[in-house]
């Protein structure tokens, strides 16, 4: 912006002096053309009596010497002969005598000015001033010098002005991307003060409105979140009743162990709503401790074989026996993990076979969840939050691909060896990369 300003102040500025300065750098040059053209006819006018009263060669010489343009002043005498030497050619003096006309005559190396004088007789002398060329132009090219030089300050003083002014303003907008920039990287604190022009201060105190707004709004919906989680304790509590008076059956203790995941993973909801913003707007409690992807995923599975020998599913599982930590939270990875497997029993008809994969390269570990079912029509509205490709809430896939984008890994979704969906989600290694950590 401030090049541009610049650029502007240049360019209008330039044209404005060029339209002042071109007229008047001609109208000097003509004003010292007369200057001294004038001061040539006077000093020729001033002949003229002189040879009213005499002719003779000696008065009309001493005459000239007096006026002190010996050198300028050419007298051509009634009989044909010169006090001094004429630059006017033949044909010109012949005119003047002649025609008893004044000329004004361009010459190579100069002006000339003839002025014919008639005398008693009917005769004529003929009165010659000379201006040389470099009397024509004497004192242009200083002034014109001048004038650059001004125009030149002028330009150069109009740049600068308008430079410091884009300063100004090029300050004031950059504050507000440094700001903007901030506000989204999710530090809730930033404010600008706003300055430079009344556009911009306008706008500092938009953002600044703008970010206490995003900062009440943000509690608000952490408030709602906790009210929401902590109402669902009375259905908790219902189920424990019922898991109670179902008595000690393998029943009752899976409705029990359920019960209390789901209350565990209540509190982890209300504990994280309730956080202060001002941790989360710094980044949390720092970087998740590195957890193993295939000690979560055997850990989730025997969860949901008794669900899977419930249905009459049969699944194989492929763990690698190496070391697959990645540095994303334990509870997370397990969400991820019941996300693709519930969705397996969601989306598929009971008896449908699944199967649950864990490898490791040398940067990343893969876990790859393939099922016998349908299949996704349309892997990319599957992936869009909060829209339903059969009928759930939308956010499964979603959850797990924000997971994956968290540990610089990615989500898939393709046709797998059993006829069904592939989901395969990828985790860079602990230490393979600056992975990230949580769900966000």
């Amino acid at each position: 912006m401030r090049r541009a300003l610049a650029g502007i102040a240049l360019a209008v500025t330039s044209m404005v002096a060029l339209s002042f300065l071109i007229p008047l750098a001609l109208l000097v040059r003509e004003q010292a053309r007369d200057r001294v053209t004038t001061a040539a006819e006077q000093r020729a006018s001033a002949l003229s009596p002189v040879l009213a009263l005499t002719t003779r060669r000696a008065d009309v010489q001493q005459a000239v010497a007096e006026l002190g343009s010996s050198d300028q002043l050419v007298v051509r005498l009634p009989d044909g002969g010169f006090v001094g030497t004429p630059h006017a050619s033949e044909d010109a003096l012949d005119r003047a005598v002649r025609g008893r006309e004044t000329l004004a005559v361009d010459t190579a190396d100069g002006w000339v000015y003839l002025q014919p004088v008639v005398l008693r007789g009917d005769r004529v002398a003929v009165v010659e001033a000379y201006v040389p060329a470099a009397d024509l132009t004497r004192g242009v090219a200083a002034s014109w010098g001048v004038m650059a030089l001004l125009a030149l300050g002028l330009v150069g003083g109009s740049v600068l002005v308008a430079d410091r002014l884009g300063a100004h303003v090029v300050r004031s907008s950059r504050g507000l991307k440094r700001a903007s920039l901030a506000l989204g990287s999710g530090n809730l604190d930033v404010r600008v003060e706003p300055d430079g022009p009344p556009e911009l201060q306008e706008a500092g105190v938009a953002f600044n409105t703008m970010a206490d707004r995003v900062v009440d709004l943000l509690a608000v919906e952490r408030e709602l979140v906790a009210d929401l989680s902590h109402r669902l304790r009375t259905p908790l509590t219902a189920l424990y009743l019922e898991a109670d008076r179902m008595g000690a059956t393998p029943s009752a203790r899976r409705v029990t162990e359920a019960a209390g995941q789901l209350e565990s993973e209540l509190d982890s909801i209300i504990a994280a709503a309730r956080t202060p913003l001002a941790a989360v707007r710094h980044g949390g409690a720092g970087p998740a401790k590195p957890c193993d992807v295939a000690e979560v995923v055997a850990m989730r599975l025997d969860f949901w074989s008794v669900l899977a020998a419930q249905q009459g599913r049969p699944y194989e599982r492929s763990l690698t026996p190496r070391p697959a930590p990645v540095a994303f939270p334990e509870d997370d990875l397990a969400a991820v993990v019941d996300a693709l497997i519930g969705n397996v029993f969601r989306h598929t008809p009971q008896g449908t076979a699944f199967a649950v994969r864990v490898e490791r390269a040398e940067r990343h570990v893969f876990l790859t969840v393939d099922d016998a079912g349908p299949g996704v029509a349309d892997p990319e509205a599957a992936l869009t939050r909060g829209v339903s490709v059969g009928g759930s809430t939308g956010l499964g896939l979603d959850i797990v691909a924000r997971a994956a984008r968290a540990a610089d890994g990615e989500l898939t979704i393709t046709r797998g060896p059993l006829g069904g969906a592939r989901v395969r989600v990828s985790f860079v290694l602990a230490g393979a990369s600056g992975a990230g950590g949580g769900v966000r």
